[in-house]
This record gives structure tokens, C-alpha cells and sequence, in this order.
């Protein structure tokens, strides 16, 4: 991302001035201007954004909440590394939480849930058609959220909310790689998961999310496995 990025994000200076920062510093790491690894400079940061310390520091607790930055031994900041190392056992659990989360979707799912999980698929097309890769980082999760809370499993919830925050980042690479033009049926995996939600069908809801996650699993590990460059976080 170029600085042409920096005066539209001034935009939204209006607002709070923790959310300000929070948003700021969010995009930037979910676009991989901040590398994972880079230390945050809280005093750069404030001349960056002419803000105060006070705001910037409460946007970094609210990131290291999320997973996105951590605090060192030493106090220093960095955004947080992408632990490669355990990524397949990442892999397996996001795995897993779709195909459940889906299957008890398909069972327990209410009128209320399936307006939320199509409102959520709406705002997902509408950001791939726009090519906004970090609106459809976030639409994606909020539409797998939404299945996950039609689950009725509040273990499984919270999981698969951590795991969808964790991984944002990859969702990035997995995007970047279609140079933010996801195919089309891609995007109609989602609807066929909603269908088969729609008709109560667990055995089939978990047969497509299983088929949905497999496939940006084997993406994401053929695109890791061809840039040696991802690897330099470990």
C-alpha cells in the first residue's frame, strides 16, 4: 500500500480518537503494510497521527485483545508474528469449527439467524464486488460468526470467533493472491452453506463447509509453500 493511503484514513479522525487509531492501525496490519514482527513506535505513531500517546496506547491493548500485536519482555511493541510453525494445527481447528458450527447451524438455526447469516452474506458480495479486501476479511468472519451463534454452542462460538480473528491475516494472502477479484464460485460457497442451513440438512452443511475450508486451506498452504518470503516471521 502507498502513502495514498494515509490521507484517506485521516478521514476518520472526526470520530473517537482510540477508534481512530485502532482503525489505522488495524488496517495497515490486516493489509500487511506492518509486516508481522515490525515494532510499533508509540512516539512515531503519535506524530504519524498528531495524537497523544494515551489514545494510541489504549488502541494497542485493544489490538493485542484481538491477536493482532503483542507486548515484548522488554515492553516494546511489535505486531504480532504469524506463528507458521503451528499453522497446520491452526488449519485443523478453523477446519473443524466450520464443519460443526455448520451442522449444528443446520439443526438449531432460527428465522432470526438465517436473516442475520444472509445479511452477513449480503454485505460479503457487496464487498467483493467493490474488490475491498479488508471489508471482505471482515464480512467473511462476521458471515462464519453468524453461523457459528445459529449453533446454539457458546464454546463453539467463542472458538470460532478466536480462530476467525487469528485468521485475518491469512485471509489477506488468500485474497491478495486474486489480486482482490475473488472467482465468483467462491463467493457461491456461502450460499450453498446457507442453503443447506435454510433446509435443515446438517450431513450436507458440514459436507460443504468442509469442502469450503479445504479450500482456502490448500490455497493459502500452496501460496506459503511457493513464497519463502512468508516464512521470515518465524
Amino acid at each position: 500500500m502507498t502513502e495514498d493511503h494515509r490521507p484517506a484514513t485521516n478521514e476518520r479522525k472526526r470520530g473517537s480518537g482510540v477508534k481512530f487509531v485502532y482503525d489505522v492501525l488495524r488496517d495497515d496490519i490486516l493489509d500487511l503494510v506492518l509486516a508481522p514482527g515490525s515494532p510499533i513506535d508509540e512516539i512515531q505513531l503519535a506524530e504519524r497521527l498528531s495524537m497523544s500517546r494515551t489514545p494510541i496506547r489504549e488502541a494497542l491493548v485493544r489490538l493485542a485483545s484481538e491477536g493482532l500485536v503483542a507486548t515484548l519482555p522488554n515492553r516494546s511493541t511489535v505486531v504480532a508474528p504469524i506463528d507458521f510453525l503451528n499453522m497446520q494445527a491452526f488449519f485443523d481447528a478453523l477446519t473443524l469449527m466450520y464443519r460443526v458450527t455448520a451442522r449444528l447451524a443446520a439443526q438449531y438455526r432460527t428465522e432470526q439467524n438465517l436473516d442475520l447469516i444472509r445479511a452477513e452474506q449480503a454485505r460479503f458480495t457487496r464487498a467483493v464486488e467493490k474488490h475491498d479486501a479488508l471489508e471482505m476479511i471482515a464480512t467473511n468472519a462476521e458471515f462464519h460468526k453468524a453461523i457459528a451463534a445459529a449453533a446454539r454452542n457458546p464454546y463453539f462460538a467463542t472458538l470460532s470467533n478466536r480462530l476467525l480473528d487469528e485468521g485475518r491475516r491469512l485471509m489477506r494472502v488468500y485474497y491478495s493472491s486474486f489480486a482482490d477479484h475473488l472467482p465468483q464460485p467462491y463467493v457461491l460457497e456461502h450460499e450453498d452453506i446457507i442453503a443447506a442451513i435454510v433446509t435443515q440438512d446438517p450431513a450436507e452443511a458440514d459436507r460443504l463447509a468442509t469442502a469450503h475450508a479445504n479450500q482456502i486451506v490448500s490455497h493459502i498452504k500452496a501460496l506459503i509453500a511457493r513464497d519463502d518470503r512468508m516464512h521470515v516471521t518465524l
